[in-house]
């Protein structure tokens, strides 16, 4: 089989290797592939990984031996199934290999907001607690996570990983999910509730038409004004625009966001990154080495399925 990596940098930047894949047939690897070169070099693939490189019906189209499309990566809006199913190609994604990975960070997060380690950190490097008057300092209010409530939208693996932790914190746990999920973990309440009762709210879901742009004023204005908001999920279910003047108006406390609409960001979160006590990291929740590592196994796995003619994690 003719593989090609469409844009195996951010999976893969060096520290770990290609080889399980590289069995399957001859590898061609690209660190990344703009738009107008996908078509040149998946013209003669039959098997493609990717990761955000999208793959419309008309590329499709166009790539005559193509059999089956690898997605490094648990969502696959980048491919359009439906033409990919009409033309007999396999598509297979990578759940669940992330879960511990962004759990953590959804805490790194959540820690820096309530204890600014990296902020206090950098103020001692500055020479700040050299010249301090006392032998002690505090930039902002250090708050305890003991004893809030931490409210979960959306609450498959990641969010229920992230509400045992809230838990090993001892703070109350409270979620919202399209469908009825029983838990011991903590206790399922609707959506604008939890945006009502949480001192945290953390995003969780995947991205539908439904709730693009659910995080909204409307939602905004029934959070606490001390309470805080986390998105590892998908940026377009934030209104950007909303969350901005939310936290310069005080309506809440702060945010911390891995996610953005457009990625990388563009002039248009200008707004949103100069925001009041709003965190932004380069959507990288996912990319712990031990979760890389997991999507490359499971990608060769993948592959050896669809190989045998029994395809798993197939989404089309």
């Amino acid at each position: 089989m003719n593989i090609v990596v469409t844009d195996g940098f951010t999976l893969n930047g060096g520290d770990l290797t290609w080889d399980g894949i590289a069995r399957f047939g001859p590898l061609h690897l690209h660190d990344r592939t703009p738009p107008h070169l996908i078509e040149e070099r998946c013209r003669e693939a039959e098997i493609i990984v990717t990761n955000k490189t999208p793959f419309s019906r008309e590329t499709i189209a166009n790539l005559p031996k193509l059999k089956c499309i690898c997605v490094t990566a648990t969502g696959y809006n980048i491919i359009d199934t439906k033409a990919a199913a009409e033309k007999g190609i396999v598509v297979c994604n990578v759940p669940g290999y992330g879960t511990a990975s962004v759990a953590q960070h959804v805490f790194a997060l959540l820690l820096e907001l309530t204890n600014a380690a990296g902020r206090h950190s950098t103020s001692v490097r500055n020479g700040d607690w050299n010249r301090a008057a006392d032998w002690s300092y505090s930039l902002q209010p250090i708050i305890e996570i003991s004893g809030k409530t931490m409210g979960i939208v959306g609450f498959g693996n990641i969010g229920q990983q992230v509400g045992r932790i809230a838990d090993a914190f001892d703070m109350k746990v409270i979620y919202f999910n399209p469908r009825e999920k029983q838990s011991d973990i903590g206790e399922q309440r609707p959506l604008e509730v939890v945006f009502e009762e949480s001192d945290v709210v953390s995003l969780h879901c995947p991205l539908t038409p439904e709730n693009t742009g659910m995080v909204n004023k409307a939602l905004l204005q029934k959070m606490k004004p001390t309470a805080y908001l986390i998105n590892t999920a998908r940026g377009p279910l934030v209104n950007e625009d909303d969350l901005a003047a939310a936290l310069n108006e005080g309506l809440i406390g702060g945010a911390a966001l891995d996610v953005l609409s457009t990625e990388p960001p563009t002039e248009k979160h200008r707004a949103l990154i100069e925001a009041k006590n709003c965190l932004i990291t380069p959507h990288n929740a996912w990319m712990s080495r031990e979760a890389r590592q997991r999507i490359m196994e499971m990608t060769e796995k993948n592959m050896q399925a669809f190989l045998n003619g029994s395809p798993v994690n197939r989404v089309a």
